[in-house]
């Protein structure tokens, strides 16, 4: 199903005019003509509003918000108003609230309070989003259907044990099967009746935390099923707007979020949608990263940036707002790397709780001369000007980063070699390092048809399933590059350690063998000199910290090897020619600068490197659209940078032409977004 049919690019955010006087409504969407916002989310907290008992609809605000949405020309993502469960539910209803990793049953309050298995919110939930659907499904106003929000948190209720075991019956159907995929044999667990299982945390299999568990089998499959479990509610709610509406569905993502696996839900979502609220001011690679993993989670569809925020944040310790134009310079990003959509949470700031610091496109007193609000009208003033130039634009990437649950999963919760490596830091560092080079890059699972890649790099791939070996491969073969990093190749499916010798079955492709791998604590550095494989005089002395495979090359050439402790003048770093390609393996965590140099090298010969490789802060991006490439420059930088045009086209946000080779300059945080023709 394609996105929602616009004209534009979609311009607004959530708004919740039922938490305020209607008489402020006026005022609202006076400010929001000034600020060229044409599109709503309406009602993702309304539960409590539209059912206020289990056995009444109350649809009376609800009717007044859009019917004034639809008389001021604006559109509607209408959500199902299931992102919080009402008071009187819990009440009613107790076993809708969940039972914490502790095994403490919760009692109502907050928002992610709902228990996926609960027959009576699943039922309720459900319903409301077939009432709601069934009245507004030929509303002029709506557009699309926003279900529940945010999904995310566990449950180990009863309810949620029962359910674990129907969810492994379908997995492994036979309990011999699930006891050799568990290793059960270890520590006498050998089941041999479905109701022994239980679901693994601080009262079973766990200590210390959720990462610290006896059976890393058996918590790998609670996660999945939680995800799972999870994706079943919203399949639910979709369900029910299916029986009165055709119009797209989607639920916000939240990035690179560990608890639920994106890839499993994404084949049930009509188009892709996140909330992006990176952790600091410096995390321009890693936003890429992330629009570029929401990306591919449609097979390069575009995406909706549901949300962020025009100024602060609410939820962290410290909150700084954003800079002056760093709003515009972030919203552009996304759209850069494939958004459809730019929206804020929130329209107007929340009189009480604990959003109420929150930034907002209106401030409390509703004011519209505010630096914010000129800001966040300029960008519209901009997106108007654009039109639908960029829609429906993909990313024409040669370069695939494989990211993948299971391995996330697998790499934290096992029991060695050294719980200070996370996965998702090795991701971003090898994600920085190309988009550093300026690589157009697609993030997807290691299901992905590899076939249109040249270079494909697979950090920390310690889980590999199915053929994925053998696609790797099939890469290389034809020239291509692939690369990993330590501790990949380690475990099946299951979690299972494969019986051979490490990398298991990316042993062949790689031409090496591990023969041991040492953990030291994160301060601990072995230095590794980096030398070009191709008898170039180019060398680095880089860091290397907390994990350090001794690669025995098995074929392969070495690149790198360790300066200190008992393994000085192993090899850390390899190179294997493999058909007509190449197969690196990187046997440790190198410091960035050190990830850098090897992937300028290991990609270099593909030509995928961009024209502004090395320019500080300067960012490039390439979106196509009815054939027509769009060129993105977007300057994170300190200090103003010049660089030549590469493409012949109009300057789509100032409507200036641009020839090749014209001298562009940009200062910190401005954009240029360039269509050829």
């Amino acid at each position: 199903m394609p996105l929602p049919s616009t004209a534009r690019i979609p311009y607004g955010g959530d708004y919740n005019p039922e938490q305020w006087p209607e008489q402020l409504w006026g005022e609202d969407h006076a400010a929001f003509d000034l600020a060229g916002i044409d599109t709503l989310t309406v009602g993702v907290f309304a539960w409590a509003l539209t059912q206020p008992d289990e056995d009444t609809y109350d649809f009376a605000v609800l009717d007044a918000v859009l019917a004034r949405a639809q008389a001021e020309g604006r559109q509607v993502c209408l959500a199902t108003g299931t992102g919080a469960l009402p008071p009187w539910l819990a009440d009613r209803h107790p076993d809708v609230t969940r039972t914490d990793f502790e095994g403490r049953r919760h009692v109502y309050g907050q928002r992610h309070n709902a228990c996926p298995s609960s027959p009576a919110y699943r039922r309720l939930a459900a319903a409301l989003a077939g009432a709601v659907a069934e009245r507004y499904a030929g509303h002029p106003a709506v557009i699309a259907w926003h279900v529940n929000n945010e999904y995310g948190g566990a449950c180990y209720c009863d309810l949620c044990a029962a359910e674990f075991r129907v969810w492994l019956r379908d997995r492994y159907a036979g309990l011999d099967a699930l006891n050799d995929a568990w290793n059960t044999t270890f520590w006498s667990h050998r089941f041999t009746d479905w109701r022994q299982i239980v679901p693994p945390n601080a009262l079973s299999e766990h200590w210390r935390g959720p990462d610290h568990t006896a059976f890393q089998g058996i918590t790998l499959d609670y996660l999945r099923f939680t995800s799972d479990n999870l994706l079943r509610t919203y399949r639910e709610e979709k369900e029910a707007i299916r029986a009165h509406s055709d119009l797209p569905a989607t639920t916000n993502f939240m990035g690179m979020y560990r608890p639920i696996d994106y890839h499993r839900w994404a084949p049930h979502l009509d188009f892709a949608s996140w909330d992006n609220y990176p952790p600091d001011s410096r995390s321009a690679s890693r936003m890429a990263l992330t629009h570029a993993l929401m990306r591919g989670l449609k097979d390069g569809q575009p995406f909706w940036l549901m949300e962020q925020t025009p100024t602060v944040t609410a939820s962290r310790d410290v909150n700084p707002v954003k800079r002056p134009g760093v709003m515009r310079l972030w919203s552009w990003q996304a759209v850069a790397h494939g958004a459809d959509a730019v929206l804020f949470f929130q329209l107007r700031q929340s009189r009480g709780a604990s959003e109420k610091y929150h930034g907002a496109v209106l401030d409390h007193a509703g004011r519209t001369d505010t630096r914010s609000f000129r800001e966040v009208a300029a960008l519209g003033g901009e997106l108007e000007r654009v039109g639908d130039a960029l829609l429906g634009g993909r990313t024409p990437a040669r370069t695939a980063l494989l990211f993948d649950w299971d391995s996330w999963w697998a790499v934290e919760i096992s029991d060695g070699p050294n719980r200070h490596l996370r996965y998702q830091q090795v991701l971003i560092s090898y994600h920085q390092a190309l988009w550093a080079a300026g690589v157009q890059v697609d993030v997807v699972p290691g299901t992905a048809d590899l076939s249109g890649y040249d270079v494909v790099v697979a950090p920390l791939l310690h889980m590999v399933k199915g053929d994925l070996a053998q696609r790797l491969a099939a890469v290389a073969d034809r020239g291509g590059t692939v690369l990993t990093t330590v501790l990949s190749g380690r475990v099946d499916e299951n979690d299972n350690a494969f019986l051979s010798d490490v990398p298991g079955p990316l042993a062949d492709l790689f031409g090496v063998r591990i023969d041991e791998t040492d953990a030291q604590p994160p301060d601990v550095v072995n230095p590794v000199t980096l030398r070009s494989p191709d008898g170039a005089a180019d060398e680095l002395l880089a860091g290397a910290t907390t994990v350090f495979d001794l690669v025995l090359p098995r074929g392969a050439d070495v690149v790198g090897t360790y300066g200190s402790d008992f393994y000085a003048g192993v090899a850390a770093v390899t190179r294997n020619r493999v058909g007509a390609g190449e197969a690196w393996y990187v046997g440790t965590c190198l410091a960035q600068e050190g990830v850098d140099w090897l992937i300028r090298r290991a990609v270099d010969r593909h030509g995928v490197v961009g024209p502004y490789a090395g320019v500080a802060g300067l960012e490039h991006a390439v979106r196509v659209v009815d054939g027509r490439r769009v060129d993105f420059l977007l300057h994170h930088g300190d200090e103003p940078v010049e660089v030549a045009a590469q493409v012949a086209g109009e300057d789509l946000l100032t409507g200036r032409r641009i020839e090749p080779g014209d001298r562009l300059r940009l200062a910190p945080i401005d954009v240029v977004v360039v269509r050829a023709g």
